[in-house]
C-alpha cells in the first residue's frame, strides 16, 4: 500500500512521501562493515549522531532491488491529468541543466509497512556516496507519534524521470540522523522540527560505481548560511496546492520540479510554534518533495549550487512573512520550508556520513 503526504497541522502540511515522522538510537561504531547502535557523543544543541544499517550485505542489497519492481514504483506515481502546462516561480518543471537533474533524484523507501518516496541530493563527500534528505524520510513514527522506526527498502534513483533510472539505482547502506530527531513525538514542533534532516550513505551500483562517479557531479553543501536569501528548491512532488496544476507530470512524482524566489522564515503559530531557522520560498510542491534541496548561489546554466537546507513542511505566509490569519486571503502564499543547515546540527551528521564505509 502506498501513501502520500496529507497530514495538515493547522496551516502546515508535511511534504514527505507519507504522513509519518520519526525517532532513533545513537550510533558511532562501524565494525565488520556493520553500523552498530551504540551511544554517541552529543553534538552542541543536539542529541548526538545516530547511524543505522539499512542494506549492508550483498543479499540485503539484492532484496531491496528486487522489492522495487516497476509496478511498485508506478504505484507511487499519481495519474496524469492531461491539463495544459502552467508554470511560475512558485512551481515549474525543471528543463534546465542536465547536471542538476543528475544530482537530484527520488528516494524510495518503506515506512511502517507502506511504500513512499521523498527527494534526495548527491553532495560532495569523501566517500562519494552520500545524499542529503529530510529526517522523516529516513526515520519516522506512526500517526500518533509512537512506534518509531527506521525506514526500510531504501533506494535512490538519481535523475529519475517517467519511471526510468538513467544513472542507475543505488540501495541505501546507512541512514544518519540526529538522535534528537529520533524522539520526535508528532506534537512538539518547536523542539523537533529543526532536526528534520538526514543523510543516506549509498552502496555502489551494479557496476561497482559510487553515486558521484555514476552521475559525474555533486552539489556543494554549506552550514550557517543566512536564510534570508533568494533560493531554488527542487523536488519530486506527488501533489500540488494549486488545483490548476494537479496531474501535471511534475506534480505526479514522474518528473523533477522546482521553485525559485525570495525566502521567508516560518514564524510558527501558537498551536504549532517553530524553532528559528525554518526557511523557504513560495512554492506549490506537495507530498514527495520532502528532502529536496534548498540551494543558494545556484547557477541554472551549470546546474550547480550549494545546498543550505532541506524541504520538510509548508506554511501559509503573507508577503511580510507573517502566518496567514485566513487561508483564503488573496495575498497569502504557500511556502515550502525546512531547516537551514547549521554547524551545530547538520555538520556532525554530514561528517559521519561522508566518512562512513
Amino acid at each position: 500500500m502506498s501513501k502520500n503526504s496529507s497530514r495538515t497541522d493547522g496551516f502546515r502540511n508535511r511534504t514527505g512521501g507519507n504522513t509519518r515522522r520519526g525517532l532513533a538510537l545513537t550510533a558511532a561504531t562501524l565494525a565488520a562493515g556493520l553500523a552498530l547502535s551504540v551511544p554517541a557523543a552529543a553534538a552542541p544543541h543536539g542529541g548526538g549522531t545516530a547511524v543505522h544499517p539499512q542494506a549492508v550485505t550483498a543479499a540485503q542489497q539484492r532484496a531491496v532491488l528486487k522489492y522495487w519492481t516497476a509496478e511498485r514504483i508506478a504505484a507511487l506515481t499519481e495519474p496524469s491529468s492531461g491539463r495544459p502546462p502552467k508554470s511560475g516561480p512558485d512551481g515549474a518543471p525543471w528543463t534546465g541543466s542536465d547536471t542538476l537533474s543528475r544530482t537530484v533524484g527520488r528516494l524510495f523507501f518503506t515506512d511502517h509497512g507502506e511504500d513512499a518516496s521523498c527527494t534526495a541530493t548527491v553532495v560532495t563527500s569523501a566517500n562519494r556516496s552520500t545524499v542529503v534528505t529530510a529526517g522523516h524520510c529516513v526515520n519516522s513514527s506512526d500517526l500518533l507519534g509512537e512506534d518509531n522506526q527506521w525506514t526500510t527498502n531504501v533506494m535512490f534513483v538519481p535523475g529519475y524521470r517517467d519511471g526510468s533510472a538513467p544513472y542507475g539505482e543505488f540501495v541505501g547502506r546507512l541512514g544518519v540522523a540526529d538522535a534528537t530527531w529520533l524522539r520526535y513525538d508528532a506534537v512538539d514542533s518547536l523542539k523537533f522540527d529543526g532536526y528534520d534532516q538526514a543523510f543516506v550513505v549509498l552502496n555502489t551500483d551494479s557496476g561497482g560505481r559510487d553515486v558521484q562517479d555514476a552521475v559525474g557531479a555533486a552539489q556543494h553543501i554549506a552550514f550557517d548560511r543566512p536564510g534570508d536569501r533568494s533560493a531554488y528548491e527542487f523536488g519530486y512532488p506527488r501533489s500540488t496546492s494549486d488545483p490548476e496544476r494537479e496531474g501535471l507530470p511534475e506534480y505526479t512524482g514522474a518528473r523533477l520540479a522546482y521553485c525559485v524566489g525570495p525566502t521567508r522564515e516560518d514564524p510558527g503559530t501558537p498551536d504549532f510554534p517553530e524553532p528559528r531557522g525554518e526557511w523557504g520560498n513560495a512554492c506549490v510542491m506537495g507530498g514527495g518533495a520532502s528532502g529536496g534541496p534548498r540551494m543558494a548561489g545556484f547557477d541554472p546554466a551549470t546546474g550547480l549550487g550549494t545546498v543550505v537546507g532541506a524541504n520538510t513542511h509548508s506554511a501559509l505566509l503573507t508577503p511580510e512573512g507573517e502566518v496567514c490569519a485566513d487561508a483564503d486571503t488573496p495575498t497569502c502564499s504557500r511556502h515550502l520550508v525546512g531547516p537551514q543547515f547549521t554547524s551545530a546540527i547538520t555538520r556532525p551528521l554530514y561528517e559521519a556520513a561522508q566518512h562512513a564505509g
